[in-house]
């Protein structure tokens, strides 16, 4: 198969294979196809373009990871504070070690900061062992207390009255943008169809073949895997299940410049209550320093703005924590969707005889579990009948560089030298090149929006929000469309 991107207009059948009597008249017939193209549906996706199956990867925006992948805090987690024994610390635990090397051979930037719940009274100073012994039900080992004389060597601007913390070493950061985008482009190479612009309206299911009626037509297939994310709830019923409902959580975030990077060497994590995991400070692998989450519980799935009550709260919070965070200048505030369900676990569900897989209920973790989940998730397939076949190796993928810790195209003398586009900056805020920004235009999976440039590039991500270089980076987008 050749690859395919679809953004508009009808599906069609040309150069589909599948497509003909048994799939009905110029309709595509696929042998799966995954709902929802954030990290965990491309995760999907591309474990799947590993075997030879006909598999199709359909999300209804314009661009890969664009719901609750695109605002997270982009931690990629041990799984140290996971329900021992649950479906979730399984897969975080081994999802993390995926994606640790994956990363390492895709280009995608990881930093190794570790982390440190901090105790800021005595309840939550004796919260600490307890925290400790959970992260060995866990098998994470590598975790230790550190008393007030310890953590204030690691973490000197700390605000005062910090009593102790638990030492994660292995927790890290990564980058939450080039991830789904490295697997899905892996994916498209390998054959995968995906349709984007395409959300699933209706799906009658027979004996053999689902119909999903899309807005961009119709399409067939044999095995359907619902991983809609903030909507899989929805798509559940409408196969005719009503086993969980999806509450957007709104986890709503600051974003401070690049100079606050050198107040903070670690995750800074609260000591967890029954309320949730609360206020974190973290370092991105971008140079900025995140506050945030909140955590509200909302109505609607759209619900993606800021509030002025949630920024007050975030900042008393943060002054707290590392006081001097709160002068520095605040590059932007942003706000995401988490598919809460009242459970402490994944919603992952297998129902063979209808040749249909949920996997819903995915939390803050997804990022960290997506490639076990994708495992897992094959491996349910081929224990409902689907004849998989023997796996094939993916060729690699090399993804262009987003973190700071690393060399960026600008810096590298002879790149410049042999592509001078590469030296020549659209984006000075966060040094990105025109080059950058033509590779990314005429990528596998192009951006649709400039918003999707921004999240292949970083153009316009900086402290001053596009209002320098968004001029040249939309003629740039548009010249590339024309």
């Amino acid at each position: 198969m050749s690859p395919t991107v679809t953004a508009a207009g009808e599906l069609t059948a040309d150069e589909l294979p599948g497509t003909g009597p048994a799939g009905g008249p110029g309709i595509p017939l696929y042998d799966v196809t995954v709902v929802g193209a954030g990290v965990v549906g491309a995760a999907i996706a591309r474990e799947l373009a590993r075997y030879r199956l006909r598999t199709a990867l359909l999300d209804a925006s314009d661009d890969i990871g664009n719901g609750t992948s695109k605002a997270n805090t982009a931690i990629l987690h041990t799984g140290f504070d996971a329900v021992p024994g649950s479906l979730e610390a399984r897969l975080v635990r081994e999802g993390q070690h995926r994606l640790r090397a994956y990363a390492a051979e895709a280009g995608i930037p990881v930093e190794r900061v570790g982390a440190l719940l901090v105790a800021w009274d005595e309840e939550q100073l004796a919260a600490l062992p307890a925290l400790l012994a959970k992260a060995e039900r866990n098998d994470y080992h590598a975790a230790r207390l550190l008393d007030a004389g310890e953590l204030r060597a690691r973490e000197p601007q700390l605000g005062p009255g910090a009593l102790g913390a638990l030492e994660i070493p292995d927790e890290s950061i990564i980058c939450p943008w080039t991830t789904p985008l490295a697997y899905a482009t892996q994916a498209v190479r390998a054959g995968v169809h995906l349709h984007l612009n395409c959300r699933v309206r209706h799906v009658d299911s027979g004996d053999e073949v689902h119909t999903l009626t899309t807005t961009r037509g119709p399409l067939r297939t044999r095995h359907l895997i619902n991983a809609a994310g903030l909507y899989a709830d929805e798509l559940d019923r409408e196969l005719g299940h009503d086993d969980f409902t999806v509450t957007p959580r709104r986890g709503q975030l600051i974003v401070f410049d690049k100079l606050a990077r050198d107040l903070v060497g670690h995750i800074l994590l609260p000591v967890p209550t029954a309320a949730g995991k609360g206020v974190l400070v973290a370092p991105t692998v971008f140079g900025n320093v995140l506050l945030g989450p909140t955590a509200e519980d909302l109505d609607d799935k759209t619900a993606t703005g800021s509030t002025a009550d949630a920024i007050a709260l975030l900042r008393e919070k943060g002054r707290r924590i590392l006081p001097g965070l709160l002068d520095e200048e605040v590059t932007a505030v942003y706000a995401g969707l988490r598919a809460a369900t009242g459970q402490e676990d994944y919603r992952i569900r297998s129902r063979p005889d209808r040749r249909y897989i949920t996997v819903g209920g995915i939390r803050s973790t997804g990022l960290t579990a997506s490639m076990a989940i994708a495992a897992h998730v094959t491996e349910l397939l081929g224990d409902s009948g689907l004849d998989l076949g023997t796996p094939s190796e993916l060729p690699p993928v090399t993804m262009p560089n987003l973190g700071e810790a690393f060399p960026r195209p600008y810096q590298d003398a002879e790149r410049v030298a042999a592509d001078p586009a590469y030296g020549t900056l659209v984006c000075h805020c966060e040094r990105v090149s025109a080059g950058e920004i033509r590779d990314a235009l005429a990528g596998p999976v192009p951006p649709h929006s400039p918003d999707g440039l921004r999240r292949r590039t970083r153009a316009g991500n900086g402290r001053c929000q596009g209002f320098y270089c968004g001029a040249a980076v939309r003629a740039l987008f548009e010249e590339a469309r024309s």
